[in-house]
């Protein structure tokens, strides 16, 4: 018998990947301050994606979700702001072409500022001290103050979670749409690839095909530059995600009003842990990170803990077991699926369970193992009569040397120039481009 829920209900159960705190007395002065403050994303936006989502699980739409490992606090600029949006829109649009079918953007974008980790402590020059938990919990430098966790900075998350937002927004419902002009794309990177002349065809092909819709009568060209977009991120810190969770009398649910798309993590995902309890409760769609150590087991009733109604558009299932593993682990879970006759939209991480460290000391991921795990997920779906609904990537549209390999040829020697993400790498703005016209050229579906 499961018991009633509420926006607190968690504190009932366990809960891991929670900051220590030194004052529970502030923690709830800050979550009261939280709980008076606007919603930073509306009910009315989370049904529309869980329809499109919903649509996806049929095939009708493909899920392109994307950005920082962990966004952090200085980062929110206009620039920096600009370029992941802008490569989110530039995939998409390749996307759309190559697949024939609608893209929903997710980005991993406006509150993606807690992260868990592997240990709680970690120790640098014989000096141990709380590990960095994202810019929401504690500061990366290594002092004692710097790594404290401090309450306030859940108000500071808040806020620039809103500005983020509100400047995505400016962005989009202003025209920023240089899609409809593919051909101005940077992409210099593709001379230095074999591929390089069929790169700069598709792009001015795309280009071609847009030019070609905006004559036909009846079509609004404006239309070409407005586009849906939407927020995600893990929801990690859960005083942050209650105090942000509001009842919506139209709609007589309950709504978490901190992003869009949450989700849940494996390191959190345990059946009776405050995560679960708290996600059961939420009328948002729900992301599943699911890894090698997932078992059929587990993931059944999870899933059904966390859709007890079975709705369409409601589990996004975001599998990530590495290029050397997923042969043998998803086919058992998508069976299990199929035969448990849940709805899910099935999507690839293929990033984190591609994770390597250097002798240097740099986490690093090879772009040709990303890419291997992404081309036999498509190719598995398709052999247990599934399909991939979606891709999530950790990308940026900055200039860093983080992942090695791709089209520019990122060596490990290169890591030192441009590594700059404070916990795991991501795709740069050439490696996330290429690795969409990558799945556009080998025509995606099974053929991928």
């Amino acid at each position: 018998m499961i018991n009633p829920w509420s926006p607190a209900s968690w504190q009932t159960k366990t809960s891991t990947q929670q900051p220590e705190y030194p004052s529970a007395k502030e923690v709830t002065s800050v979550c009261a301050r939280l709980e008076a403050l606007p919603p930073l994303v509306s009910e009315f936006e989370i049904k529309k994606l869980k329809a499109q989502l919903a649509e996806a699980q049929k095939g009708q739409y493909f899920l392109l979700q994307g950005g920082d490992c962990a966004e952090s606090f200085a980062d929110c600029k206009a620039e920096s702001i600009t370029d992941k949006l802008k490569i989110l829109l530039q995939m998409s649009l390749i996307l759309t072409y190559g697949l024939r079918k609608p893209v929903i953007r997710v980005g991993r974008i406006a509150g993606q500022y807690a992260k868990p980790r592997s240990s709680p402590s970690e120790t640098q020059n014989g000096i141990e001290l709380p590990s960095y938990r994202g810019d929401i919990v504690n500061d990366v430098n290594f002092t004692a103050t710097a790594r404290q966790a401090d309450p306030e900075r859940m108000l500071s998350g808040y806020h620039y979670s809103a500005l983020t937002l509100n400047y995505l927004r400016a962005l989009i419902d202003g025209g920023f749409a240089d899609l409809q002009h593919p051909e101005s794309w940077e992409l210099d990177f593709v001379k230095k690839s074999p591929m390089a002349q069929q790169y700069l065809d598709l792009a001015h092909t795309i280009g071609d095909a847009i030019d070609y819709v905006k004559t036909i009568p009846g079509v609004n060209a404006a239309n070409l530059q407005q586009v849906d977009f939407f927020t995600s991120h893990e929801a990690l810190l859960l005083p942050y995600e209650a105090a942000l969770t509001r009842f919506s009398e139209p709609h007589q649910r309950w709504y978490n009003l901190s992003t869009h798309l949450p989700w849940i993590g494996m390191r959190t995902a345990q059946l009776d842990s405050g995560h679960v309890e708290y996600m059961r409760g939420i009328a948002n769609p729900v992301g599943l990170k699911i890894g090698p150590a997932m078992t059929i087991e587990w993931l059944i009733p999870l899933i059904q803990r966390l859709n007890p109604d079975n709705e369409a558009g409601k589990i996004v299932l975001i599998h990530r077991f590495g290029h050397e593993h997923i042969a043998e682990k998803l086919p058992p879970l998508i069976a299990a699926v199929q035969k448990a006759k849940l709805p899910v939209l099935w999507s690839c991480d293929p990033m984190h369970g591609n994770t390597k460290n250097t002798p240097s000391g740099y986490k690093t991921r090879y772009f040709q193992d990303i890419l291997s795990e992404l081309q036999q997920a498509f190719a598995l779906h398709h052999q247990c009569g599934s399909f991939l609904g979606g891709i999530h990537f950790e990308m940026t549209g900055d200039d860093v040397t983080e992942c090695i390999g791709g089209a520019t040829d990122v060596r490990e020697e290169d890591l030192k120039s441009g590594y700059k993400s404070m916990v795991d790498p991501r795709l740069n703005y050439e490696q996330a481009l290429e690795m969409a016209m990558l799945i556009v050229k080998k025509g995606g579906g099974s053929s991928f």
